[in-house]
C-alpha cells in the first residue's frame, strides 16, 4: 500500500504544484493585485519544494553541501535585477508598453487561455534560441557555463545565471512578444509562469511525467540537459515548453534514469565574484586550470567543447 501511495505521489506532484501556482495567478490577476499573488505563489512553491526533497528525493547526494549556496544566490539576485531592469527599459526606452487589450494583429478576442498558450509559444521561440545559442555559440558558452558547472541540481541553484547569459535570454523572449503586440496580461502570464516552471525544471525531486514531458520542460528532461555527455547535455534548450525541440530536432527523453553526475568540462571559479568575472577573461581561467585547480575537472565537469 505505501509502495502504491509513493506511486501515485510520483505522479501527482507536479501537476499539484504547477497547477496551484497557476490558480493563485489567475486570481491575482484578475483581482488586480498580480505582483501580490505571485510572490506568495513562488514563495509557497520554493518552501514546498525545499520539503519535498527532503521527503523523495530524485539523487540523496544532491541533498549534501556542494559549497555553492552564496554564489547561488548571489547569481540569483543580480540575474533576477538585472533582467528586471532590462525590461523595463525594453518597455519603455525602445517601444511603448503593452495596452491591456494588445496590438492591433494580436487576436485579443481569443479566450485568455489561448492568447496565453500563444504567447507562451511566441516567447519560447526567442527563449530557445538564446539557450541553444549559449550552448554553439562559444563566446555565449562562457556565461552560461555558469549554470552548467552546478554538481546537483536543487530548487536553490534554479535561478544561478550569470546576470549577462539573464539578460540575453529575456531580450529574445520578451522581445517576440513585444512585437507580436501582447497585452499586459499575457506578458504578466508568461513572465509569471516562467518562474514556476524554473523552480519545478531544477527540483531535486522523484517524479514521474508521463506525456507531460511532451508538452513541458520537466526536472527529468532537464536532467538530461545537464549530463556530461554532449549528445545528453546538448538537448532540451526549451525553457516552458518543449514544442520547438520537438520542432528542431533537439528533443531528447529517453526510457532509462537520467545521470545524477553531472558538471562541465571548462573550469569555473568557486567564488561568486571570480565567477562573475571568469567569461570576460575566459582564456587566462581556462589556462590556469592546471596550475589552481587539479580537481576541478572531476567535481565541476560535463559536455566536452
Amino acid at each position: 500500500m505505501r509502495e502504491r501511495l509513493r506511486i501515485v505521489l510520483t505522479y501527482v506532484t507536479w501537476p499539484a504544484l504547477f497547477g496551484s501556482c497557476l490558480i493563485l495567478t489567475h486570481v491575482g490577476i484578475t483581482s488586480g493585485h498580480p505582483f501580490l499573488y505571485f510572490n506568495f505563489a513562488y514563495i509557497c512553491l520554493g518552501s514546498s519544494i525545499f520539503a519535498i526533497e527532503r521527503l523523495m528525493p530524485f539523487e540523496r547526494r544532491w541533498l549534501e553541501n556542494d559549497g555553492q549556496m552564496v554564489p547561488d544566490l548571489g547569481h540569483t539576485i543580480l540575474s533576477k535585477l538585472a533582467a528586471q531592469l532590462w525590461v523595463v527599459f525594453m518597455l519603455y526606452g525602445f517601444v511603448h508598453v503593452s495596452s491591456k487589450t494588445g496590438g492591433v494583429f494580436w487576436p485579443s478576442q481569443w479566450p485568455m487561455f489561448f492568447q496565453v498558450l500563444m504567447g507562451l509559444v511566441i516567447a519560447e521561440f526567442g527563449l530557445y534560441w538564446a539557450h541553444r545559442s549559449a550552448h554553439e555559440w562559444p563566446f555565449l558558452w562562457r556565461f552560461h557555463a555558469v549554470h552548467h558547472s552546478v554538481v546537483r541540481l536543487w530548487f536553490f541553484n534554479t535561478g544561478r545565471f550569470h546576470f549577462v547569459d539573464a539578460v540575453v535570454s529575456v531580450t529574445l523572449g520578451q522581445i517576440l512578444l513585444l512585437m507580436a503586440g501582447a497585452p499586459e496580461s499575457v506578458m504578466l502570464w508568461v513572465g509569471m509562469v516562467t518562474p514556476y516552471i524554473g523552480f519545478l525544471t531544477h527540483c531535486n525531486i522523484e517524479m514521474r511525467f508521463g506525456p507531460i514531458s511532451y508538452v513541458f520542460n520537466t526536472p527529468g528532461l532537464h536532467r538530461w540537459h545537464h549530463s556530461r555527455e554532449k549528445e545528453e547535455g546538448n538537448k532540451n534548450y526549451g525553457e516552458n515548453l518543449m514544442i520547438w525541440d520537438q520542432l528542431f530536432g533537439t528533443f531528447f527523453n529517453p526510457i532509462r534514469k537520467p545521470p545524477v553526475n553531472i558538471g562541465i568540462g571548462d573550469y569555473v571559479p568557486q567564488g561568486l565574484w571570480a565567477q562573475i568575472k571568469s567569461p570576460f577573461v575566459w582564456g587566462r581561467v581556462q589556462s590556469k586550470i592546471s596550475a589552481d585547480a587539479p580537481d576541478a575537472m572531476n567535481r565541476l565537469a560535463i559536455i566536452d567543447r
